[in-house]
Order: structure tokens, then C-alpha cells, then sequence
């Protein structure tokens, strides 16, 4: 069943979250997408945190082309790192993010303007550091651009509350 076709749940501020058991990181992004992946189309497709693999789209349009026509490589890295750090954020505790330390991309074929299907997996997770690989396809299943990443977990500090007077 596609996201579109699967039943949906509305949150206060209008957006729709899929049903079903989303992990806290996804959940999250239906919540409150970032403007980059806004901007980029993203749609969750499928997330599976004992696997620690993700499975999203991009619907890439034609304001992210080089003028030959190609989606830019710097966007096409955007995808990938995009990808590759929902899939390395699944099973993040509250509080916790996870910046990219390094990025890796091998683009193997042109990236045109239309959906573009990425995956990401996780290859390997310490205390500390995450190590990702992902992929984007096109339309017809034609292998875009593979990306590899690792990645720090750090944990945010929540503010204090000043104290009452």
C-alpha cells in the first residue's frame, strides 16, 4: 500500500501523519519536515527500525537542475545525506541528533527532474559514531548516485527554566 492509499491521522498544525507504528524519528519529520527536505519533496515511503533501513521519495523538480537539464550534484548529495541520516536516526533516544562527520557521493548516472526513490541503511553503529550507505533510483530503477556517511550521536541539553523569584 502506498502513503497516499494508507489511512492518515491530522495534527493540530493541518499536516497528516500515515498510520502506523512510526519510529520517534520519523514521527518527527511528519511533525515538522525541514525546510531542505520540503524543498526537495520528500516523502516517507517505508521505515523499519530493527533493520535500521528507511525507504523515501523525492519529487525532484526542475528548479533544482544544473542548466544542461540534470538535477546538481550538490542536491543530489542533499538527497542522499537526507536519506542516509533518517536511517541512522532511527533508533535515536528523545534528544539526541545525529550530524554528519563525513559525506561520500559517487553519482553513476544523470538525475532528471521527477521522483526519485532513496534508501538508506545503516551498516554499523557504535556509542558514539554511525557509518550509512544509501542509494537513489529513478523512476525505472536505473541506480542514480550511492552515498556513504558517518555520523556522531550527541545529545542536546534542554534549556533551564529560569528560576521563580
Amino acid at each position: 500500500m502506498s502513503e497516499s492509499d494508507a489511512a492518515k491521522v491530522t495534527i493540530p498544525d493541518g499536516n497528516t501523519i500515515p498510520e502506523g507504528n512510526w519510529p520517534p524519528n520519523i514521527l518527527a519529520v511528519f511533525k515538522r519536515m525541514a525546510p531542505a527536505s520540503k524543498y526537495m519533496g520528500l516523502e516517507i515511503v517505508a521505515a523499519d527500525a530493527q533493520a535500521r533501513t528507511v525507504e523515501v521519495v523525492f519529487n525532484a523538480g526542475p528548479d533544482m537542475c544544473n542548466m544542461w537539464g540534470g538535477i546538481q550534484g550538490g542536491m543530489v548529495a542533499a538527497m542522499l545525506d537526507d536519506v542516509m541520516s533518517l536511517a541512522v536516526g532511527l533508533d535515536l533516544e528523545w534528544g539526541q541528533i545525529s550530524p554528519t562527520l563525513e559525506l561520500k557521493v559517487s553519482m553513476l548516472a544523470p538525475s532528471r527532474p521527477g521522483r526519485i526513490t532513496g534508501r538508506g541503511r545503516v551498516i554499523k553503529r557504535g556509542k558514539s559514531v554511525g557509518f550509512i550507505e544509501g542509494e537513489l533510483l529513478d523512476a525505472e530503477g536505473t541506480l542514480l548516485a550511492t552515498g556513504s556517511s558517518t555520523a556522531t550521536f550527541v545529545t542536546l541539553k534542554r534549556k533551564e527554566k529560569p528560576a521563580a523569584e
